[in-house]
């Protein structure tokens, strides 16, 4: 069943409001992820940052819940708090909530050497040694093949609903209904190693790993380009070494060995510039009918190729 609006009021539960030793307030709006549960995020956080209240110094939006620091000489973590239920109960649902954000085409080369060379090295920890992740990953979610697992990830865009667990790492969620969404475990016991770049998804998100380290989630593929640079060398990093932001749209583009050299020759030599359009997101549009939804926000991000 398509995640309507309507469905979306079932989605909410009462916001839980806790505290964060003296500079935070942490407020817990439902224990499962959704996209309508993280649109009302989304929308009381930017709020309250159009609001530029004073003592405010920090808002850190997530995926079914949001975090506030605050200098409590300035703001009083209770009087926040009552302040914060008010902007609740005027968001009310998701109703008439749009968002200014960008469409962003972001390349992806599936089943690379990189990360298949160390998916292998790890498979003792992984849930089925005899199969790649891909393969593992489309078999569980009913896929006859990976092919047609890859067509579903790459078919619709994906909302950025936080950033985390590593600096610069974005996490996105489908615009898809919830009976599409792919869902996939992670690894039985994490890797000690992970590409920088690499493509992965667990539970039910698709990450860009914004630096080499740990990890646990399903290896597919590598991205082209980073998404965290803190030297700030290309221009689409110079107000912020991270890229990603929360309510950013991402489609996930398969490519190609030639194209992906042809982009990572660009970063290396500085001239690469992520393709991206402005767009305003519309969430009662997006959960009434997501498949034309996804296909008008691709027309806004690839409608000048021809």
């Amino acid at each position: 069943m398509a995640d309507g609006a309507g469905a979306a009021r079932r989605d909410l539960t009462e916001p839980r409001y806790s505290y964060g030793g003296d500079e935070f307030v942490f407020v817990e709006l439902a224990e499962n992820m959704s996209l309508s549960v993280n649109f009302r995020a989304m929308a009381i956080t930017n709020r309250l940052k159009e609001e530029d209240l004073s003592g405010i110094t920090d808002i850190c939006p997530s995926n079914a819940s949001y975090m506030v620091r605050i200098d409590p000489d300035v703001l009083h973590p209770d009087r926040l708090i009552e302040h914060l239920k008010e902007l609740d109960a005027e968001v009310g649902g998701i109703e008439g909530f749009e968002l200014q954000t960008r469409v962003v085409d972001v390349p992806v080369m599936m089943e690379d050497p990189w990360t298949h060379e160390a998916l292998m090295r790890f498979r003792d920890r992984h849930q089925d040694p005899e199969a790649t992740d891909l393969e593992y990953s489309a078999r569980i979610n009913g896929y006859g093949s990976k092919d047609g697992f890859v067509d579903a990830l790459m078919g619709s865009p994906w909302m950025v609903t936080m950033i985390g667990f590593v600096p610069g790492l974005p996490w996105c969620y489908q615009l898809v209904p919830p009976d599409e969404q792919v869902e996939v475990p992670k690894y039985v016991r994490p890797r000690t190693f992970t590409p920088k770049h690499a493509f992965g998804f667990g539970g039910g998100f698709a990450v860009v790993y914004s630096v080499e380290g740990a990890g646990g989630y399903q290896l597919y593929g590598i991205a082209a380009a980073p998404v965290l640079d803190v030297s700030q060398r290309l221009k689409d990093f110079r107000d912020s070494i991270v890229f990603p932001k929360p309510g950013d749209i991402f489609n996930y583009r398969n490519v190609g060995r030639e194209e992906f050299d042809e982009i990572t020759a660009k970063v290396d030599d500085g001239s690469f510039e992520y393709r991206t359009r402005p767009f305003t997101f519309e969430a009662e549009k997006s959960l009434a009918d997501p498949h034309a939804y996804n296909r008008e926000i691709k027309e806004v991000l690839y409608g000048d190729q021809g």
